[in-house]
């Protein structure tokens, strides 16, 4: 509580540095033709005659300080007419430039970068575009990190084929992942609803470590993963795409946008995924990954007018049926006996949201919005002989309210939220039922102090029907040593229910006996809430060099967990064991990377990390399983004037501890560490007029695997049969290939 206490006192201290009656202007910048309108990156937009002046961002917005003295605002881009607009009582501006008509050539001068580093924002954000996104193959979200070295990507278990994400050394459930900073990948779906969004839907990831904003609610420990969707305003009219690999996979993804009127837009997104080989290239008798089929489709709406009305409204719809194990598995035949080993998810989710916002137009500073999301989820499925049968019902509301306290200097986020949770579980013969409903409220205050210093302060408190008040504090820093140099800290609370079943599905396919050492109370599964404190620091230096852009950033985290619940697999083999924490458990997280224009048209990114995270077992402070201490990351990317693209990615992983199994006969026991491994991944692709694109890649280029995957697969019925302790890549070389076409 004393440090609750004390981020509440800086946050009342901190309202009153450096407040100064500085006017903002803001707006956006855009480039128009006859065919597209896109933001312009890297427009100069300064107050004529002075030096006083800005660019534009990844979007084409700019934010300026007004001249008392000076109205005549100048716009300027290479290759475009230079614009100078008499700037009087607006406090946004829509700027449009046109083409130059009397130059032939145009040199560019500013090159759109793959990931934007912004230098201005408060919280160490990092948006990944859809240029990085089709560095690789990209099927779906949890396949989307493959080139960003922030995120790991590690396969939950060597039956099921899924992937799951980790951040700062902590499993995908401790980073909040929100679609439209809406709760999205969380509950039943913490671990597989990653691949319920298609690569081809996703427009751009927001990827935030640390503690993030006490607006999107309490859970946010490592991160927050924030997913834009195509969008009718700004997506093409029609969006093809068409994959398949080696292994038997083929993917149809199909984006079609329509306008209904001037201001109603719409958009059906579509995604198909069939596969129907199986492959044993390990000789285990274990298909190396499922068979089976995949669609999702969503519908959206949008509808504006020139009154600051936006209204936003989507439905989606997600069927999965994946059938795994071995070779000679028949589910008609072998379901729930000893004959063969299989298992069989199947999958029904259904969402439905909605968003409302009003600027006001006679102080467009001022704002409020509306959001309302609810989803359906029923998953039945089987591991050899355990069954784990799953509904959940959820409904999500946030009424938010922005405006500012006297100048743009001071501004607020405030609001209402409610969430809701209903689950029913069933695992084998134990029953875990229950109800979590979580009214809120929260307040964000934001300083800054012309482009030299920033604050974000929050707090929000949050009553839970089972584990009582929670408070979360937050605060985000920023300051800029000089402007190429931004230093930022943060430091926050977060909170969570830990869904130990569905956030630890892939020990199913186990013989593992699931051992959960409640109080027997009420509270989900009679285990406490999750609670951690993070704490960061984060230096990135942007330069230029031989007239081409890049920066260096270094950052490291701190994770303390108050309590924690433990995931056991020392104590026994043949048990999982899930209790509170009783004792130390944290995580220290640093990362050095370096993004650069090595030659004309090369993009190089080298990054190094090292993790020290540490959990008490049974007593024993030891390392946490499966994850390395060191990894190293390169990745390539070379275009060619003529629309050729060469992406090259090599990840190196450092030793794993590996879960003990002295106890198991010889023949089904590990070593203590994995040996350290390189990973490589190459794609190739050629564009035509912007419109049609083909592509063709390779994963795991050196067809390194994990060998024996499988722990007593020649006996999968027996108490040693363990199929979770993946340290490394279970299936071995992909080649794939795919062609893509999109309209205007």
């Amino acid at each position: 509580m004393n440090r609750i206490f004390g981020v509440i006192l800086l946050l009342l201290l901190t309202q009153n540095l450096w407040a100064q009656d500085v006017i903002y202007i803001k707006g956006n910048v855009k480039e128009q033709s006859k065919k597209e309108v896109l933001p312009l990156i890297g427009a100069n937009v300064y107050w004529n005659n002075t030096t006083v002046g800005t660019t534009t961002d990844v979007n084409g917005n700019f934010k300026l300080s007004r001249l008392k003295t000076n109205n005549q605002l100048v716009i300027s881009f290479v290759g475009y007419r230079t614009d100078t607009i008499i700037v009087s009582s607006q406090n946004y501006l829509n700027i449009a430039l046109n083409s130059s008509v009397d130059i032939d050539e145009v040199t560019v001068t500013y090159k759109r970068n793959s990931t934007e580093v912004s230098l201005l924002e408060p919280l160490n954000s990092k948006i990944m575009g859809g240029k990085e996104l089709l560095k690789a193959a990209c099927c779906n979200l949890s396949e989307s990190f493959e080139t960003n070295p922030s995120v790991d990507v590690s396969f939950t278990d060597a039956v099921t084929g899924t992937r799951q994400i980790q951040m700062l050394g902590l499993a995908g459930p401790y980073t909040q992942i929100t679609r439209e900073n809406m709760p999205d990948v969380r509950g039943l779906s913490a671990v597989y609803g990653l691949t319920y969004i298609p690569g081809t839907w996703i427009e751009s990831i927001h990827l935030n470590k640390g503690a993030g904003s006490v607006v999107n609610g309490y859970e946010s420990i490592a991160g927050q993963i924030d997913v834009n969707l195509r969008n009718p305003a700004s997506m093409d009219k029609l969006y093809l795409n068409v994959y398949g690999n080696q292994k038997g996979r083929i993917e149809l993804n199909a984006n079609i946008q329509a306008d209904i009127g001037e201001k109603v837009g719409t958009a059906i997104l579509l995604h198909g995924m069939n596969n129907s080989f199986k492959d044993d290239h390990n000789g285990d008798n274990f298909m190396d990954h499922p068979t089976g089929e995949q669609y999702v489709l969503l519908n959206r709406w949008e509808f504006y007018n020139d009154k600051g009305v936006h209204f936003q409204l989507g439905v989606k719809g997600t069927y999965v049926d994946k059938i795994g194990g071995e070779l000679d598995f028949d589910p008609e035949i072998d379901k729930g006996t000893t004959n063969s080993w299989g298992m069989n998810i199947n999958t029904e989710r259904y969402e439905a949201w909605a968003k409302l916002g009003k600027v006001n137009i006679a102080k467009p500073w001022q704002s409020v919005g509306f959001q309302i999301s609810g989803a359906s989820h029923s998953q039945d499925s089987y591991f050899g002989l355990n069954n784990y049968n799953a509904n959940q019902n959820t409904f999500y509301s946030n009424l938010l309210f922005q405006s500012i306290i006297k100048n743009s200097n001071h501004k607020f986020k405030t609001g209402l939220s409610f969430q809701y949770d209903d689950y029913n579980e069933m695992l084998n013969s134990n029953e875990f039922d229950r109800i979590e409903s979580v009214p809120g409220a929260f307040f964000e205050y934001t300083f800054s102090h012309l482009e030299k210093f920033n604050a974000i302060l929050g707090l929000r408190g949050d009553y839970h029907n089972e584990y009582g008040t929670f408070v979360t504090p937050r605060i985000h820093l920023r300051y800029s040593l000089n402007d190429k140099t931004t230093l930022r800290a943060s430091g926050g609370r977060g909170l969570r229910t830990a869904n130990i079943i569905s956030e630890n599905i892939g020990l199913l396919a186990s013989s593992r006996q699931f051992i959960i050492n409640g109080d027997g109370s009420d509270k989900p599964y009679g285990l406490d809430p999750e609670i951690a404190w993070n704490y960061g620091l984060n230096l990135t230096y942007k330069f230029t060099l031989d007239y081409r852009n890049g920066y260096v950033s270094f950052d490291f985290y701190r994770t303390d967990f108050e309590n924690q619940i433990v995931v056991d697999l020392d104590q026994s083999p043949q048990q999982a064991s899930f209790y509170n924490l009783n004792g130390k458990s944290y995580s220290n997280s640093f990362q050095a990377q370096f993004d650069y224009e090595l030659i004309n048209r090369l993009d190089v990114r080298v990054a190094y990390r090292w993790y020290d995270v540490k959990s008490t077992y049974n007593g024993s402070l030891m390392d946490k399983p499966l994850l390395a201490n060191h990894r190293s990351f390169i990745n390539l990317a070379y275009a060619t004037k003529k629309h050729w693209t060469l992406d090259y990615t090599v990840n190196w992983q450092g030793q794993k501890r590996i879960p003990d199994l002295s106890a198991n006969p010889v023949e089904y026991q590990l070593e203590s560490n994995s040996p350290s491994f390189f990973l490589m991944n190459l794609q190739l692709s050629k564009s035509w007029k912007k419109e049609f694109d083909v592509y063709a890649g390779v994963e795991n280029l050196l067809n390194y695997k994990q060998s024996d995957p499988i722990v007593s697969s020649d006996q999968p019925f027996s108490p040693y049969f363990d199929s979770s302790l993946i340290w490394g890549p279970v299936t071995g070389r992909n080649i794939y290939f795919g062609m893509r076409y999109k309209i205007k």
